[in-house]
């Protein structure tokens, strides 16, 4: 499939691009891929990230926003790309709300599994939860990793063209 192809792209690669991707961490390793125009995920470059689509779908439109920066906090970024990044996630997050008709956003910066500052933005609707959390309701971590992550939620062509189509349109629309 498309997704298990690309996860492995970093792996069938040339050795002598394979030895610079092994340094890197996970995060820069996908930004390695969008410059290569390989990254099938990929939706824009802003001026301080990259947008992409989450690679799973649990939460129809999960969508990330990567720093082009390498630095693990949002304080070790300089002053005014800190203040940019923020302003460009916030743009960010409204297109995806638009795009993918959240009720609600989650919106998480966590950085312990991928040192790397990149944003989680996770459109939510009524019932999303699917049995899980308080009531049908509670943050995005209440489901099980296994189920998020689970094959069946992994995005497929020809959807995946279609909501980087859907997502680009928005974020046009707001950075006008």
């Amino acid at each position: 499939t498309l997704i298990r192809s690309w996860r492995l792209s970093v792996w069938l690669m040339p050795i002598s691009r394979a030895r610079r991707y092994h340094r890197m961490c996970f995060i820069c390793q996908r930004i390695e891929l969008i410059k290569a125009g390989e990254n099938p995920y990929f939706v824009k470059e802003l001026e301080t990230g990259y947008v992409v689509i989450g690679d799973h779908q649990y939460f129809k439109g999960y969508t990330l926003f990567l720093a082009k920066e390498h630095v693990t906090e949002l304080h070790h970024m300089e002053t005014p790309a800190k203040l940019r990044f923020l302003e460009e996630m916030s743009l960010v997050q409204e297109a995806v709300a638009k795009a993918f008709k959240a009720e609600k956003m989650n919106i998480e910066l966590l950085g312990n599994g991928d040192a790397h500052a990149h944003w989680h933005l996770f459109p939510r609707r009524t019932g999303d939860m699917k049995g899980h959390g308080l009531n049908g309701r509670g943050p995005v971590w209440w489901v099980p990793w296994e189920e998020m992550a689970a094959e069946d939620c992994q995005v497929q062509s020809p959807e995946l063209e279609e909501m980087v189509k859907t997502l680009s349109h928005e974020l046009e629309k707001c950075l006008a």
